[in-house]
């Protein structure tokens, strides 16, 4: 066995205390969101809709958060980009048109890249969204709209590093991307028409009608059909089971490999009884154009088994 170290166990405490500290300090950003994040997804749809875009910036560690944002923000069908603001000063405000808003990631809100870019952007009549710890900075006073994010405390054990601060306006932009995906009627077909590659493209654009069994690989027999013809049906098709169907070809019940073998357990004799005796009535059903994602969600709300 090996000896445990004096410092076993305390990695551990701290990582805890770090996600401790961030809870802590996210619930109470969630606590005191108020009506200007609704005012924030009115400007943004407004921007939407004129065919702009969404243009977020942010400077030292908020800069791969702006990245995050309008990756996220894209993959859910709002169009957006991130703005460098030091390279913006060289000519990529060419990035921004007069129908887009910017949204400006700044815990203290006073970046001298970011407030020197603000000048250029009201005079381009561009509305800006300020995501930023400080209500009095000078940041906040010069955008449209303010979402405030204060935190107690960094993780950092000097309250230095941007940690707390960052996460903070991270999930700012999650709620902005989810609020943004409601508001525009984004579904699910519109997710996997941004998704064709990769699992979550394949698990979701397929569908019943891709899957299912038709013509031969179908088992099926009727009602007054005996329970071997049902086995008999399920051993040519090579299914795992077996439908009941009336003369319409209606589907009346289902028999499982599952139920074939307890019946049979309990009473071999079985075989020769209709099949109408052992199947499930009315069994659940989908519809050919179902994803098969929500197909699976169904399997696992009901426990279904074979």
């Amino acid at each position: 066995m090996p000896k445990k170290t004096k410092t076993a166990g305390k990695h551990l405490a701290e990582a805890r205390k770090v996600f401790k500290t961030e809870i802590d300090s996210l619930q109470a950003v969630a606590k005191g969101l108020d009506e200007s994040f609704d005012k924030s997804i009115a400007l943004i749809m407004t921007a939407l809709r004129k065919g702009g875009k969404v243009v977020i910036t942010g400077i030292g560690k908020n800069l791969p958060i702006a990245e995050k944002i309008a990756s996220t923000l894209a993959s859910t069908g709002t169009r957006s980009v991130v703005l460098n603001p030091v390279q913006a000063m060289h000519g990529d405000l060419g990035i921004l048109r007069a129908d887009d808003i910017l949204i400006a990631l700044s815990y203290s809100g006073e970046s001298d890249e970011l407030n020197a870019l603000l000048p250029s952007i009201k005079q381009m009549k561009i509305k800006t969204i300020a995501i930023t710890g400080v209500k009095s900075s000078c940041l906040a006073k010069h955008s449209n709209m303010t979402i405030l994010a204060p935190v107690k405390k960094e993780a950092c054990p000097f309250n230095m590093a941007p940690t707390t601060s960052t996460t903070a306006a991270l999930v700012i932009g999650d709620a902005l991307a989810i609020a943004l995906m409601k508001a525009r009627g984004f579904d699910k077909n519109d997710y996997v028409r941004l998704h064709p590659g990769g699992a979550i493209g394949r698990t979701l654009s397929v569908k019943v009608s891709d899957i299912m069994r038709t013509g031969r690989r179908l088992a099926k027999v009727k009602k007054t059909d005996t329970v071997k013809s049902a086995m008999l049906a399920m051993t040519s098709s090579r299914s795992g089971s077996v439908g009941i169907v009336d003369a319409t070809q209606k589907l009346l019940g289902i028999v499982t490999d599952g139920d074939l073998r307890r019946h049979l357990l309990a009473d071999i004799a079985i075989l020769d009884a209709p099949v109408s005796k052992i199947m499930t009535k009315s069994p659940s059903t989908v519809n050919p154009d179902q994803l098969i994602s929500e197909v699976l969600s169904i399997f696992e709300t009901h426990s279904f088994d074979d």
